[in-house]
Protein backbone atom coordinates (compact mmCIF):
# COMPACT_ATOMS: atom_id res chain seq x y z
CA UNK A 1 0.00 0.00 0.00
CA UNK A 2 1.29 2.92 -0.65
CA UNK A 3 1.67 5.42 2.06
CA UNK A 4 2.74 9.29 2.25
CA UNK A 5 3.21 11.01 5.04
CA UNK A 6 2.29 14.50 5.32
CA UNK A 7 4.78 16.69 7.67
CA UNK A 8 3.29 19.71 8.23
CA UNK A 9 2.50 21.60 10.96
CA UNK A 10 -0.20 23.30 9.55
CA UNK A 11 -1.94 27.13 10.65
CA UNK A 12 -2.08 25.98 14.80
CA UNK A 13 -5.46 27.25 15.90
CA UNK A 14 -7.21 27.25 13.04
CA UNK A 15 -9.34 23.73 12.44
CA UNK A 16 -11.20 25.06 9.06
CA UNK A 17 -6.97 26.11 7.70
CA UNK A 18 -5.87 22.46 8.54
CA UNK A 19 -8.85 20.82 6.84
CA UNK A 20 -8.06 22.71 3.68
CA UNK A 21 -4.47 21.85 4.11
CA UNK A 22 -5.65 18.43 4.25
CA UNK A 23 -7.41 18.43 1.85
CA UNK A 24 -5.05 19.66 -0.66
CA UNK A 25 -2.55 17.06 0.65
CA UNK A 26 -5.24 14.28 -0.18
CA UNK A 27 -5.57 15.82 -3.50
CA UNK A 28 -1.80 15.14 -4.12
CA UNK A 29 -1.17 11.75 -2.32
CA UNK A 30 -4.51 10.11 -4.53
CA UNK A 31 -2.64 11.29 -7.23
CA UNK A 32 0.34 10.02 -6.71
CA UNK A 33 -1.44 6.72 -6.28
CA UNK A 34 -1.13 6.48 -2.11
CA UNK A 35 -3.98 4.53 -0.38
CA UNK A 36 -3.36 6.24 3.14
CA UNK A 37 -2.66 9.73 4.02
CA UNK A 38 -0.91 10.40 7.56
CA UNK A 39 -0.91 13.44 9.08
CA UNK A 40 1.08 14.50 12.41
CA UNK A 41 0.05 14.42 15.86
CA UNK A 42 -2.70 17.36 16.82
CA UNK A 43 -2.28 18.05 13.32
CA UNK A 44 -6.05 19.09 13.55
CA UNK A 45 -5.59 22.18 15.91
CA UNK A 46 -2.24 22.55 16.15
CA UNK A 47 -0.03 21.40 18.93
CA UNK A 48 1.12 24.57 21.21
CA UNK A 49 -2.06 26.18 21.41
CA UNK A 50 -1.94 26.02 25.33
CA UNK A 51 -5.66 26.42 26.89
CA UNK A 52 -7.36 26.22 22.99
CA UNK A 53 -6.86 22.64 23.06
CA UNK A 54 -9.89 22.57 25.43
CA UNK A 55 -11.94 24.90 23.07
CA UNK A 56 -11.14 22.95 20.18
CA UNK A 57 -11.50 19.64 21.60
CA UNK A 58 -14.21 17.31 19.62
CA UNK A 59 -15.74 14.37 20.02
CA UNK A 60 -14.65 10.94 17.82
CA UNK A 61 -17.65 11.51 15.74
CA UNK A 62 -17.44 15.22 15.96
CA UNK A 63 -17.85 17.83 13.04
CA UNK A 64 -14.41 17.41 11.53
CA UNK A 65 -14.46 13.71 11.83
CA UNK A 66 -17.01 14.25 9.29
CA UNK A 67 -15.51 16.60 7.09
CA UNK A 68 -12.05 14.24 7.04
CA UNK A 69 -14.54 11.65 6.27
CA UNK A 70 -15.78 13.62 3.11
CA UNK A 71 -12.55 13.92 2.31
CA UNK A 72 -11.35 10.35 2.53
CA UNK A 73 -14.19 9.71 -0.05
CA UNK A 74 -13.57 12.34 -2.42
CA UNK A 75 -10.21 11.51 -2.89
CA UNK A 76 -10.61 7.96 -2.23
CA UNK A 77 -7.51 7.07 0.11
CA UNK A 78 -7.74 6.28 3.91
CA UNK A 79 -6.46 9.29 5.95
CA UNK A 80 -4.78 9.07 9.97
CA UNK A 81 -4.77 12.59 11.76
CA UNK A 82 -4.40 13.43 15.11
CA UNK A 83 -6.66 15.65 17.32
CA UNK A 84 -7.84 16.70 20.46
CA UNK A 85 -10.72 14.34 21.61
CA UNK A 86 -13.47 15.37 23.68
CA UNK A 87 -15.29 13.00 25.82
CA UNK A 88 -17.26 14.76 28.20
CA UNK A 89 -15.02 17.27 30.42
CA UNK A 90 -12.10 14.47 29.58
CA UNK A 91 -9.73 15.78 26.53
CA UNK A 92 -7.31 12.90 24.87
CA UNK A 93 -4.25 13.55 22.30
CA UNK A 94 -5.65 11.23 19.83
CA UNK A 95 -5.35 10.10 16.78
CA UNK A 96 -7.92 8.54 14.39
CA UNK A 97 -8.66 6.40 11.41
CA UNK A 98 -10.86 6.93 8.41
CA UNK A 99 -11.25 4.42 5.38
CA UNK A 100 -11.01 5.44 1.70
CA UNK A 101 -15.40 5.19 2.19
CA UNK A 102 -15.04 7.47 4.85
CA UNK A 103 -16.00 5.31 7.62
CA UNK A 104 -14.29 5.53 11.21
CA UNK A 105 -12.13 2.63 11.25
CA UNK A 106 -10.12 3.16 14.56
CA UNK A 107 -9.23 5.71 17.35
CA UNK A 108 -6.39 5.44 20.03
CA UNK A 109 -5.70 8.00 22.70
CA UNK A 110 -2.36 8.70 23.44
CA UNK A 111 -1.25 6.17 26.57
CA UNK A 112 2.29 8.19 27.38
CA UNK A 113 1.87 12.03 27.89
CA UNK A 114 5.36 13.64 27.16
CA UNK A 115 6.01 16.32 29.86
CA UNK A 116 4.22 19.45 31.41
CA UNK A 117 2.51 20.03 28.56
CA UNK A 118 0.41 17.34 27.24
CA UNK A 119 0.05 16.15 31.46
CA UNK A 120 -1.10 19.49 32.03
CA UNK A 121 -3.85 19.12 28.84
CA UNK A 122 -4.79 15.88 28.26
CA UNK A 123 -5.25 12.74 30.42
CA UNK A 124 -3.86 8.99 29.19
CA UNK A 125 -5.21 6.66 27.23
CA UNK A 126 -5.60 3.25 28.61
CA UNK A 127 -5.90 1.08 24.86
CA UNK A 128 -2.30 0.40 24.32
CA UNK A 129 -3.06 -2.07 20.61
CA UNK A 130 -5.42 -0.22 18.64
CA UNK A 131 -5.98 -1.89 15.09
CA UNK A 132 -7.68 -1.68 11.82
CA UNK A 133 -8.30 -3.50 8.59
CA UNK A 134 -6.60 -1.97 5.60
CA UNK A 135 -6.14 -2.63 2.29
CA UNK A 136 -5.10 -6.21 3.44
CA UNK A 137 -2.87 -4.86 5.98
CA UNK A 138 -3.47 -4.53 9.62
CA UNK A 139 -3.00 -1.05 10.92
CA UNK A 140 -2.24 -0.18 14.48
CA UNK A 141 -1.80 3.53 15.78
CA UNK A 142 0.23 4.97 18.39
CA UNK A 143 1.42 8.62 19.33
CA UNK A 144 5.27 9.72 18.95
CA UNK A 145 6.29 9.44 22.61
CA UNK A 146 4.60 6.06 22.95
CA UNK A 147 6.85 4.63 20.33
CA UNK A 148 9.80 5.02 22.58
CA UNK A 149 8.25 2.27 24.70
CA UNK A 150 9.64 -0.67 23.39
CA UNK A 151 6.93 -2.86 25.29
CA UNK A 152 4.01 -0.81 23.69
CA UNK A 153 5.53 -1.54 19.91
CA UNK A 154 6.36 -5.32 20.82
CA UNK A 155 2.23 -5.63 21.93
CA UNK A 156 1.75 -4.24 18.27
CA UNK A 157 3.94 -7.10 17.17
CA UNK A 158 2.34 -9.34 19.17
CA UNK A 159 -1.32 -8.17 17.85
CA UNK A 160 -0.01 -9.03 13.92
CA UNK A 161 0.41 -5.19 13.25
CA UNK A 162 1.80 -4.80 9.97
CA UNK A 163 2.10 -1.18 9.30
CA UNK A 164 2.44 0.88 12.41
CA UNK A 165 0.93 4.74 12.25
CA UNK A 166 2.64 6.82 14.54
CA UNK A 167 1.47 10.60 14.67
CA UNK A 168 3.92 12.92 15.85
CA UNK A 169 5.02 15.92 17.36
CA UNK A 170 8.83 15.40 17.83
CA UNK A 171 10.92 18.04 18.84
CA UNK A 172 14.22 19.42 19.31
CA UNK A 173 16.62 18.15 20.23
CA UNK A 174 15.43 14.69 20.29
CA UNK A 175 16.10 14.05 16.31
CA UNK A 176 17.24 11.01 17.22
CA UNK A 177 14.44 9.39 17.96
CA UNK A 178 13.45 9.32 14.25
CA UNK A 179 16.98 8.91 12.85
CA UNK A 180 17.60 5.95 14.98
CA UNK A 181 15.08 4.91 17.08
CA UNK A 182 12.25 4.20 14.78
CA UNK A 183 14.11 1.89 12.04
CA UNK A 184 15.15 -0.15 15.01
CA UNK A 185 11.81 -0.52 16.04
CA UNK A 186 10.42 -1.44 12.77
CA UNK A 187 13.39 -4.32 12.49
CA UNK A 188 13.26 -5.43 15.73
CA UNK A 189 9.31 -5.72 15.65
CA UNK A 190 9.28 -6.84 12.23
CA UNK A 191 6.58 -4.31 11.46
CA UNK A 192 6.59 -1.22 9.00
CA UNK A 193 6.49 1.67 11.00
CA UNK A 194 5.13 5.31 9.45
CA UNK A 195 6.38 8.13 11.59
CA UNK A 196 4.91 11.35 10.52
CA UNK A 197 6.32 14.90 12.02
CA UNK A 198 5.05 18.42 12.58
CA UNK A 199 7.70 20.88 11.45
CA UNK A 200 9.39 24.35 12.24
CA UNK A 201 8.64 26.35 15.31
CA UNK A 202 5.08 26.41 17.20
CA UNK A 203 4.98 28.00 20.60
CA UNK A 204 7.97 26.98 22.80
CA UNK A 205 8.69 24.19 20.57
CA UNK A 206 10.58 23.82 17.65
CA UNK A 207 9.56 20.75 15.39
CA UNK A 208 12.45 18.39 13.86
CA UNK A 209 10.58 17.03 11.17
CA UNK A 210 12.49 14.14 9.27
CA UNK A 211 9.40 12.08 8.89
CA UNK A 212 10.13 8.52 7.75
CA UNK A 213 8.41 5.26 6.53
CA UNK A 214 11.11 2.28 8.31
CA UNK A 215 10.46 -1.28 7.13
CA UNK A 216 11.00 -4.32 9.07
CA UNK A 217 14.65 -4.61 7.21
CA UNK A 218 15.37 -1.36 9.59
CA UNK A 219 15.99 0.57 6.08
CA UNK A 220 14.08 4.10 6.04
CA UNK A 221 11.74 3.89 2.78
CA UNK A 222 10.97 7.61 2.83
CA UNK A 223 12.52 10.24 4.66
CA UNK A 224 12.11 13.73 5.33
CA UNK A 225 13.56 16.50 5.87
CA UNK A 226 13.47 19.34 7.92
CA UNK A 227 10.73 21.91 5.57
CA UNK A 228 6.68 21.34 4.90
CA UNK A 229 7.15 17.85 2.77
CA UNK A 230 4.65 14.89 1.28
CA UNK A 231 6.74 11.98 1.30
CA UNK A 232 6.05 8.66 -0.12
CA UNK A 233 6.28 5.07 0.36
CA UNK A 234 4.85 1.56 0.06
CA UNK A 235 4.11 -0.58 2.51
CA UNK A 236 4.42 -4.03 0.82
CA UNK A 237 2.65 -7.26 2.37
CA UNK A 238 4.42 -10.00 0.09
CA UNK A 239 8.36 -8.04 1.47
CA UNK A 240 6.95 -8.37 5.25
CA UNK A 241 5.90 -11.97 5.15
CA UNK A 242 9.74 -12.60 3.73
CA UNK A 243 11.23 -10.78 6.33
CA UNK A 244 9.21 -12.22 9.26
CA UNK A 245 10.20 -15.30 7.83
CA UNK A 246 13.75 -15.04 7.69
CA UNK A 247 13.89 -13.03 11.05
CA UNK A 248 13.42 -15.15 14.18
CA UNK A 249 13.09 -12.39 16.91
CA UNK A 250 9.34 -13.05 17.15
CA UNK A 251 9.45 -16.84 17.62
CA UNK A 252 12.84 -16.70 19.47
CA UNK A 253 11.44 -14.72 22.65
CA UNK A 254 11.13 -17.04 25.94
CA UNK A 255 7.92 -14.87 27.33
CA UNK A 256 8.77 -17.41 30.93
CA UNK A 257 11.93 -15.18 31.15
CA UNK A 258 10.41 -11.80 31.12
CA UNK A 259 8.13 -11.86 34.42
CA UNK A 260 10.54 -9.38 36.03
CA UNK A 261 9.74 -6.46 33.47
CA UNK A 262 6.56 -5.88 34.71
Amino acid sequence: MRTALLQSSGRPGSVDENLKVLDEAADRAAAAGAGLLAAPEMFLTGYAIGHDIGRLAEPADGDSADAIAEIAGRHGLAIAYGYPERDGDTVFNSAQLISAEGVRLANYRKTHLFGCFERDHFRPGEQPVVQAELNGLTVGLMICYDVEFPENVRAHALAGTDLLLVPTAQMHPFQFVPESVVPVRAFENQLYVAYVNRVGREGEFEFVGLSTLAGPDGVARARAGRAEELVFADADPVALAGSREANPYLSDRRPGLYGSLV
